[in-house]
């Protein structure tokens, strides 16, 4: 008997040290945020329209951003009408996406209000992540849309200095890719 006292001595005092030691969940802290699916950086993103990713099949695949190529314009030769036309698709990009972004965010914030008050129904719960997806699709598919669009405004030779500005090497960056609609 005095063997099993000593063993359970020990895991009594083993047990809550382990429990110290264990591995926090990566999501620790988020339980914080204002909208618990979005960061602080992502909702500043979704505000100023920035693509945060959504169209890199575009850009890995020689479609340039506007923005970009406005960043770039000096070292890409920009003419001052292909620099007026990337204004007004980057202009007209996030008109289109600011809105959308604001849509999300508050799409995403009645979902977890509808979690943190236990008020998230299977239907509502259907309705609402359906509606975030439509809108996320949205999202997407306007940034991809002005990546075509600012194709047609740049040369070949154009398209292919920006993906070696950006430091691509993908065979759709190296020239041959998309083909230019000029």
């Amino acid at each position: 008997m005095p063997r099993f006292w000593v063993v359970t001595a020990a895991m009594l005092v083993i047990g809550p040290a382990q429990a110290q030691h264990a591995p926090a969940s990566p999501y620790s802290g988020w339980e914080q945020r204002a909208v618990k699916a979005l960061s602080d950086q992502q909702i500043a993103d979704l505000r100023a329209g920035s693509g945060m990713g959504l169209a890199l099949p575009a850009e890995l695949n020689g479609y340039p951003g506007p923005i970009h190529v406005l960043e770039l314009g000096d070292r890409l030769g920009l003419t001052a009408e292909q620099r007026a036309r990337m204004q007004e698709l980057y202009a007209a990009m996030t008109a289109e996406t600011v809105p959308l972004g604001e849509r999300l965010i508050a799409q995403e914030a009645d979902l977890d209000r509808q979690f943190a008050t236990r008020s998230v129904t299977p239907a509502s719960l259907q309705s609402t992540t359906a509606a975030i997806g439509a809108t996320q699709g949205a999202l997407r598919l306007a940034h991809l849309r002005y990546h075509l669009s600012t194709l047609g405004v740049l040369t070949p030779e154009q398209v292919r200095r920006y993906g070696e500005l950006r430091g691509y090497q993908a065979a759709g960056v190296h020239g041959h890719g998309p083909k230019s609609h000029r």
